[in-house]
């Protein structure tokens, strides 16, 4: 058949169905599936791609075989589901996720990528008459968490399953495909940038939107927008103005509200809020009489959802008609009816249906998963037309609007706020445009000070987004691997996964800057030789003492820091500190409490001369810390009282002034006393230097120089060396230092070539802690307890605190919680040490901070007495016990005790229960 074309009656049957005429790209996806072929599609959201998924079970009902199609997310499968079962019926298509299966066994069965990973290690009979694998967002397998799922289902599949793997657009797909063809064999790449609804640039001013560039004929070499400088320049003017009282009217028109094409300037903008940009209710305004609903506006927090929701009500802000609102509430009513009545005010339920008839609603991770199905079914159909939602909204699931709006180009990044990259300035503005429904898609980013459109149109213009693999073997994946094609087959399949291949090719260039510097070398080599002898020999003893030296300078440093630390970590309660410089410095009394969150012992807090609350790190301080007197701390000491800082600020002054502490050289005598002699050792290269027959030379200085030359290019090339070996078979040696790990607990064999009996319990174990998780097991941590304190325990394995708590230790209900967390941690601690000892990175700390509020929930607790005093919303509660519950289940499966298999699955009944249970996603 002819590349790109419709010879196949299979194809020209299935394009019959839809009401649209495919685009070259889908044609030739098309026509690589229909030929046997892999093919990997990277196209821009809204492009259309999964019509070659689609195709693929087309393909599979008309053939005989199975497909199975694959997401990354359960929304997603949902929505796919739903899709496949309108165009093929439910009788040939079945789901499976985490908590649904629905018809498992049909000839194409929507998954998320986790099931079809455990299928294949399980060598399940599903597999049977698989015929085509669809991998929907396979850029997922950059997730940091969740990305080497991807690589172990495209390295582990039988090579007679075709993979049609499905991409949003990225620079290196070339790569990609040329990774997918070493260990899938044929596959076409097929890359598509041109998206089919144009996307236009825009940045509100005020009240109104303007172009990001100029339209100057010259699509190669974009220009800011003039026009858009220029009434930023007056705003700042106008803000400048009023900061100094000097508020002047301009005098000139308004202007019309709407999109200004053009670049000719029309008059200034007042807004009345120049320092601040319009409000929200006031941008969707805008928007709605522009015509630009329905719009999805990025707030980047789930604070900043809520509260635009409620903007909207405040200000009376109605999108959709009475009748249409009312017929919404019904809806939203009769999808809510499992919910418990009772845990409605909890969930916000209120403002979210008031939300929903006026036509808007927020939608975030932290939303119960049954409001945001909702939000999602009606704002794809239309019914709905504004959404404030996080980032989370662009990731998978299809939800195109006419317009994109971004209140800002700064995010929360889980360690720090950071600039959003172009790579996520492209996935969230991907959003704008339906197609066949708009002309175009607007993304609209809304202007503040401190807003460069520049920076802004290097954003909308960069076209650079590489897909960096971030595969890594994990306990669970080494027993699977192991007991099923043996150590040594399972290193090498590793080797193919994407991450070594990317590593293998960066090293390309490094070993050619080996190559060159060892040219180098010789030619230093040759420029330092000298006529009275080896003067590369005299150069050494000359690095010899230099090092020698440099290295003693680093030790007195390195022993004055330490002193340091240890010296804060010996002060009490009520010791007088003088910190001799720094920002800290002055004198200032400890007070209690003094220890940080991650038990940092080198951190004090403290009270200054000024009655401020400090922290002391052992940044602050260069030398040893010594008390120089001390005072009485009150019993009831209260260091958030100002007037209790000021108090005891006061007492230490009055101290020091009545006793006036030691000075400051005496504090800091006898600091050296450490100090080693390297006398000997320096005299001694002194003097074979003077002895060496070159230490003559008329011309040493010369040769010293290409000598120093020498060695600093050796220290280059002898460190990109190390990055070579570091990164050749990185993947293999990471492997096979947890095989080293595990054969020394037990779940190996003592060659590491075997799968024990424990081990067996590994195997079934898919947490991001399943090493942990087995060794409770193994160790009999979890028999004695209760189903509440099971899931309780259970739920530290799987939580984490999506911010600082600020040191504060979480609550603990009851003693038989308390100890079994005790034995948990000192397990952790152990496999941390030993995962340090082989060279591994060790596991995350256990986080307890759920502990409470499982217990109370699993024991029969009111969702609003549960969450009272969390800072869990009500849709991250959800999502952590359907994580627990899951993670209950593999307990249950993997434990040869019946007791503590009785207990997991009675915490299982107990825990799914009230909104838990009536919630359909995860």
């Amino acid at each position: 058949m002819r590349s790109g074309g419709f010879d196949s009656t299979h194809a020209e049957h299935f394009a019959q169905d839809y009401d649209f005429p495919f685009d070259d790209f889908q044609q030739r996806g098309i026509a690589a599936v229909q030929a046997g072929r892999g093919v990997l599609v990277a196209a821009p959201t809204g492009a259309g791609k999964t019509i070659v998924g689609e195709f693929a079970a087309y393909l599979a009902l008309h053939t005989g075989r199975k497909t199975f199609y694959t997401t990354p997310i359960k929304a997603l499968s949902n929505q796919k589901y739903a899709d496949l079962v309108a165009r093929h019926g439910a009788e040939n298509v079945g789901l499976l996720t985490g908590d649904s299966s629905i018809n498992g066994e049909a000839p194409v069965v929507v998954m998320t990528t986790e099931v079809l990973r455990n299928m294949i290690y399980a060598g399940s009979a599903t597999l049977t008459g698989l015929g085509f694998v669809v991998m929907d967002e396979v850029h997922y397998l950059a997730d940091r968490f969740r990305g080497a799922v991807w690589e172990e289902i495209i390295v582990m599949l039988a090579p007679s399953v075709q993979l049609v793997s499905l991409s949003a657009t990225v620079s290196n797909a070339e790569e990609f495909g040329d990774w997918l063809r070493e260990v899938r064999g044929d596959t076409e790449v097929i890359v598509e940038e041109h998206r089919p609804v144009p996307l236009w640039q825009q940045m509100m001013v005020g009240p109104a939107l303007l172009d990001l560039f100029a339209d100057d004929g010259d699509s190669e070499h974009l220009t800011v927008n003039p026009l858009l400088l220029r009434r930023i320049d007056q705003l700042t003017a106008e803000r400048r103005d009023q900061r100094h009282g000097r508020r002047e009217d301009a005098g000139a028109p308004r202007g019309r509200r709407g999109r200004i094409r053009g670049t000719a300037d029309r008059g200034p903008v007042r807004t009345g809020r120049p320092s601040r940009g319009p409000s929200r209710p006031q941008v969707i305004d805008a928007l709605d009489k522009d015509g630009l609903l329905p719009a999805i506006t990025f707030v980047f927090s789930r604070v900043g959802c809520e509260s635009a929701v409620g903007q909207l009500l405040a200000w009376g802000t109605r999108l959709i008609s009475e009748r249409e609102g009312a017929a919404v509430r019904r809806l939203v009513e009769e999808r809510i009816s499992g919910l418990p009545e009772d845990d409605l005010a909890v969930l916000g339920y209120y403002d979210f249906v008031e939300g929903l008839s006026r036509g808007f609603a927020a939608h975030h991770a932290g939303m119960l998963p049954t409001f945001q199905e909702i939000v999602e079914e009606l704002f794809t159909d239309g019914r709905i037309q504004a959404i404030f939602a996080t980032e989370t909204l662009a990731l998978g699931i299809n939800m195109p609007a006419r317009t994109v709006v971004l209140e800002r180009l700064v995010k929360y990044n889980g360690e720090t706020h950071a600039d959003i990259t172009p790579a996520e300035y492209t996935q969230l503005t991907g959003r704008a445009g339906r197609r066949g429904i708009d002309h175009e898609g607007n993304a609209v980013v809304l202007w503040t000070p401190g807003v460069d459109p520049h920076e802004v149109a290097g954003l909308a213009s960069t076209r650079t987004y590489p897909l960096r693999s971030s595969f890594v073997p994990t306990s669970n994946m080494a027993v699977n691997l192991v007991d099923q094609v043996g150590r040594a087959r399972a290193g090498q399949i590793l080797e193919q996964s994407f991450a070594q291949f990317q590593a293998d090719r960066s090293v390309v260039g490094t070993a050619r800057a080996i190559r060159r510097g060892e040219e180098a070398l010789e030619g230093y080599a040759e420029a330092m030789r000298c006529h009275l002898g080896d003067f590369a020999g005299y150069a050494a003893l000359r690095r010899q003492l230099t090092d020698l030296e440099k290295s003693a300078a680093k030790q007195r440093s390195a022993s004055r820091r330490a002193a340091a630390a240890v010296s804060l970590q010996e002060l009490q309660p009520g010791d007088i500190i003088r910190v001799p410089e720094g920002r800290r410095s002055g004198y200032a009394v400890v007070i209690p409490g003094t220890r940080g969150k991650r038990s940092a012992d080198d951190i004090v807090s403290v009270v200054n001369g000024d009655g401020q609350l400090r922290r002391i790190t052992a940044t602050d301080v260069s030398e040893v810390v010594t008390p120089v007197g001390r005072i009485a701390i009150p019993r009831l000491f209260q260091s958030r009282s100002p007037r209790a800082r000021r108090d005891l600020a006061s007492s230490m002054r009055n101290k020091i002034r009545d006793e006036p502490p030691p000075s400051p050289a005496e504090l800091l005598a006898a600091t050296d006393a450490d100090q080693q002699d390297t006398t000997a050792e320096t005299d001694r290269l002194k003097r074979a230097l003077r002895e060496h027959p070159c230490h003559d030379c008329p011309y040493r200085e010369q040769h010293a120089r290409w000598a120093e030359r020498w060695w600093k290019l050796r220290r280059e090339t002898d460190g990109l060396q190390r990055q070579v070996e570091r990164r050749t078979h990185s993947v293999s040696r990471t492997f096979d230092r947890i095989c080293d790990l595990l054969a020394e607990l037990g779940y190996l064999g003592h060659d590491g070539t075997t799968v024990t009996d424990q081990g067996r319990i590994l195997q079934r174990i898919y947490a991001e802690k399943d090493l942990l998780a087995a060794e409770c097991l193994q160790h009999d941590v979890w028999r004695r307890l209760d189903p509440p304190s099971l899931a309780a325990v259970v739920s530290a394995l799987v939580y984490e605190a999506r911010r600082d708590t600020g040191g504060e230790a979480p609550k603990i209900p009851g003693d038989q919680t308390r100890d079994a967390l005790a034995e948990m941690r000192d397990l952790a601690a152990s496999l941390q040490e030993s995962q340090r000892r082989l060279g591994l990175t060790p596991m995350a700390d256990l986080d307890a901070g759920m502990t409470w509020v499982m217990h109370r929930w699993a024991s029969g607790g009111r969702l609003e007495t549960v969450l009272r005093d969390s800072d869990l919303s009500a849709g991250d509660f959800v999502r952590r016990c359907k994580q627990v519950v899951d993670l209950l289940g593999q307990i249950a499966d993997a434990t040869s005790h019946d007791v503590l298999r009785r207990t997991a699955r009675a915490a299982i009944d107990q825990v799914m229960r009230g909104v838990v249970a009536a919630d359909r996603l995860d």
